[in-house]
């Protein structure tokens, strides 16, 4: 007789979490535990993991973004809050900051408040995924460094481009694949050698930080970032490289 009691894993399914395929319902949870752990040294631990070069790649993107006062910022997966706070001290209107992670929305919130931002500032957990907003609700859209740790990135850019008004235009700073070739050992050896390393001394959590390193290498690369902005209805996308291609601004319009 046939036994139908336990399910069939291995027809399941998966998400890549790193270098590991996991259940896909699953990501999501292990992704909240990571920032979860790195929240308390994250901006420390982001400063460290970049030599501080992180800050100039927001300000280009703070440059592109061109914050106006009655211009509305949704920053999904907005951690503590670099770009939504950026935007508001450069005269912006209304930053939404949305992330599935509560405990990085707080720090979030408290460096508004420290700032004295708070006012022009709403902090919502949220899912990238399954916006609570209305269609065409905000005028520009960015995720910095976020994207690549979503479950299903192409709904992602679709509630992006669906809650953008015509005319809105959307962001996506994240690492990409490198295109310098002296540059890639180099880069190979502080994501993998030097990075699980630091996460261990400062952050006392070296698994998360080989997860981040990881969780790079299965992003997509800047043309199929560029083909999934297109497949989601955006018009006009570009990409401009950073730092020899460690890191890539793509654009793109709702038109």
């Amino acid at each position: 007789m046939q036994d139908n009691a336990a399910p069939n894993r291995a027809s399941e399914p998966t998400a890549d979490f790193g270098f590991r395929a996991v259940p896909r319902a699953e990501k999501k949870h292990l992704v909240r535990a990571v920032f979860e752990s790195v929240a308390p040294r994250y901006d420390l631990m982001n400063d460290l993991m970049s030599l501080g070069i992180h800050r100039a790649w927001k300000r280009v993107l703070l440059t592109a973004l061109d914050p106006r006062p009655r211009r509305t910022l949704l920053d999904l997966a907005a951690g503590t809050g670099d770009v939504s706070l950026a935007w508001l001290e450069a005269g912006g209107g209304t930053a939404l900051m949305t992330d599935i992670n509560a405990a990085m929305l707080a720090r979030a919130r408290d460096r508004a408040i420290e700032r004295g931002l708070i006012a022009r500032a709403r902090v919502v957990v949220a899912d990238a995924e399954t916006l609570p907003l209305a269609d065409g609700a905000v005028d520009t859209v960015t995720i910095s460094f976020g994207l690549r740790n979503c479950t299903d990135k192409q709904a992602v850019l679709g509630e992006a481009r669906r809650v953008l008004r015509p005319g809105g235009r959307f962001f996506c700073l994240e690492f990409s694949r490198v295109e310098v070739a002296a540059l890639a050992p180099l880069y190979d050896a502080w994501s993998f050698q030097v990075l699980p390393r630091l996460g261990r001394l400062v952050a006392g959590d070296a698994a998360s930080y080989q997860y981040l390193a990881e969780s790079i290498r299965t992003f997509p690369d800047q043309a199929t970032l560029a083909a999934m902005m297109d497949r989601a209805g955006f018009a006009r996308v570009a990409v401009r490289n950073l730092s020899g291609g460690i890191v890539a601004l793509h654009s793109g319009w709702r038109l």
